[in-house]
């Protein structure tokens, strides 16, 4: 029997859009991260949304053909259900992530990449390189002398990383990106075909597809008072329980040289940064 993903699209996530599913995350996506929970062969149907990644455990519970549901406790959503005519209702355990918004991308994806155990190397990495950490890399990527990797780190294909640039853990960086000369990238989301060249700085952010940042550009992730960052969603300020916390930019978007950005803004799809601008507003 197979296992159902059903599709999810949510204003919550703005400015990602598209079926949750699609997302990136642990240079994957979140419907890969959820297959990969359960068994190729189940006794039973087993329909999970996009928007909820089951823990190892309770996906074992469910592909063991337990007939059971799980709910949000919040809203009462199903989440996901074992076709039967006779279920137990049970809720998410600690280990289940559900993706509401932005940020709980974040924490899936620290989830995941600090589950790495072992190195998985399939391009190459130069002797003047530092990891120290759990790498995965990619086919055809390469890091080039004096890259300095921190905590586990997850990069897909194709990738150039460096020189003399600085990853932490963690990170997951998609198929087709450049991380260059004298960037730092601490505990972020970087989907395919994206580009963080020269000088720049991204910590607790989530950066979409074919997006170019200018030389400079610094993403900030920690207010002054140290307190909780807070989030536009359909015009109200949620408050993310993260004391870091960057920012969301939205597919296809182009900074400037010495671009700044507060942190806990959004950057809509395709907008383009004129240099030395100061995003203070989520747009």
């Amino acid at each position: 029997m197979p296992l159902i993903i059903k599709p999810v699209e949510s204003s919550e996530m703005y400015p990602l859009t598209g079926n949750i599913g699609d997302f990136p995350v642990a240079a994957s996506t979140v419907g890969s991260l959820i297959s990969g929970r359960f068994p190729a062969a189940m006794a039973r149907t087993v329909i999970v949304r996009a928007d909820f990644v089951p823990s190892p455990e309770l996906a074992a519970q469910l592909a063991g053909a337990v007939p059971m549901v799980v709910t949000d406790p919040e809203d009462g959503t199903l989440l996901a259900e074992v076709e039967s005519s006779e279920t137990i209702k049970v809720k998410p355990d600690a280990g289940s992530v559900r993706l509401r918004y932005p940020w709980d991308l974040l924490r899936l994806n620290e989830v995941a990449v600090s589950a790495v155990k072992a190195d998985e190397i399939s391009g190459d990495i130069s002797e003047r390189a530092v990891v120290n950490g759990k790498i995965v890399l990619g086919e055809n990527s390469t890091i080039l002398p004096g890259v300095y990797i921190e905590g586990n780190v997850i990069i897909g294909r194709n990738c150039k990383i460096g020189p003399n640039c600085y990853i932490r853990g963690n990170t997951s960086i998609g198929d087709n990106c450049r991380i260059g000369q004298s960037v730092e990238i601490k505990n972020c989301i970087i989907a395919d075909h994206t580009a963080i060249s020269h000088l720049s700085y991204a910590g607790d952010s989530i950066i979409a597809s074919h997006v170019n940042f200018g030389a400079g550009t610094i993403i900030s992730n920690f207010r002054h008072d140290g307190a909780n960052h807070r989030y536009m969603v359909n015009g109200k300020l949620i408050d993310t329980g993260r004391t870091k916390f960057g920012a969301v930019i939205g597919k296809n978007v182009h900074t400037g040289i010495n671009t700044s950005i507060y942190p806990g803004r959004y950057l809509s799809q395709g907008i383009q940064l004129l240099p030395g601008e100061i995003v203070k507003n989520s747009r």
